[in-house]
């Protein structure tokens, strides 16, 4: 036992002062009286004791059950951060991280790791992760290879997945590079489509290419590159590109009905003639009566305008 020597005015409070200072009771300090304080003519003697803890059985096992518990506070190596790690383990205990700096509840999987390496995604809130048009997947799959590709010297392809948006993704665009490639026939014109990241240009490039009568092309700069189907049948090859948007043949203003001058309209006269106002006469009478009716009449003497029937103008 280690004794640690204590001082007081009397026994009581040294003894008192040891305690406090080693956080020990009564029944677990083994107490040494060195001196009893003395009061004297001219000053006092201190009292001075010896304080150490008993070496008992209860004891030992609070001690050992800190001991644990100091233990498990320290946290162990994760097996993906060591130095045997592959390319998906490491790139998993990054997302997991990067998740955790922005405030997002997911669950992140190594799905496979061979020719790429696939990791799925599961959140609470699938839009935190996907993000607008995917543009928030697209940006954590970006980081994740380039964690993946630390230290290679060949690339290899991670794809970051979120509860199979990326199929369902694949499958619109299969759908939509179908839709306008039709279009691009039956118009004999050059359609552009909006931009997209390389990773849906390679889907739309591979679904057009088994396509008969079109061939497909990449225009443009990062990040604005997109693509452009041309149709074999091709009319001006000089001729624009019509926007893929424009899914609609624009037939012109008259087929529905908003013709305002002449014939065929919706919004037209009684003779089924365009969309024609009649001539309103702001000197005299309206056009077509000969009863009463508005009168716009200018006075000379004051600024204004007399609001009255027009047969009664000398009233």
């Amino acid at each position: 036992m280690n004794y640690k020597e204590f001082t007081g005015k009397t026994v009581e409070e040294a003894v008192e002062n040891g305690l406090k200072e080693l956080g020990l009771t009564a029944e677990q300090a083994d107490v040494r009286v060195l001196e009893e304080g003395k009061k004297k003519l001219f000053g006092s003697i201190k009292a001075r004791v010896e304080i150490a803890a008993k070496e008992t059985a209860e004891v030992k096992v609070e001690a050992t059950a800190e001991v644990k518990t100091e233990e498990a506070k320290v946290e162990k190596p994760c097996p993906a951060c060591t130095a045997d790690a592959t390319d998906g383990e490491r790139t998993v205990v990054f997302l997991e991280g990067l998740f955790k700096l922005l405030n997002i509840t997911a669950c992140t999987e190594l799905v496979s790791e061979g020719e790429k390496v696939e990791i799925n995604v599961t959140a609470a809130n699938t839009t935190s992760i996907i993000g607008k048009h995917g543009a928030m997947l697209d940006a954590i799959q970006t980081l994740a290879g380039a964690v993946a590709n630390t230290g290679r010297d060949d690339y290899k392809r991670v794809v970051v997945d979120c509860e199979n948006y990326r199929e369902n993704r694949e499958a619109t665009l299969n759908k939509l590079s179908e839709n306008l490639a039709q279009k691009a026939i039956r118009l004999g014109k050059k359609i552009k489509l909006e931009p997209m990241n390389p990773y849906e240009r390679r889907i739309m490039h591979a679904a057009l290419s088994e396509f008969e009568g079109v061939s497909t092309q990449s225009e443009g700069k990062e990040p604005n590159r997109y693509i452009v189907i041309i149709p074999d049948n091709l009319e001006d090859p000089n001729a624009p590109a019509i926007e893929a948007r424009n899914d609609r043949d624009r037939r012109g203003r008259n087929d529905r009905g908003y013709n305002r001058g002449g014939k065929g309209g919706k919004y037209n006269g009684g003779n089924k003639g365009g969309y024609n106002k009649k001539p309103y006469n702001r000197d005299r009478k309206p056009a077509g009566g000969n009863g009463g009716g508005t009168t716009l009449k200018a006075n000379n003497d004051f600024f204004g305008i007399f609001l009255g029937n027009s047969n009664n103008e000398d009233k």
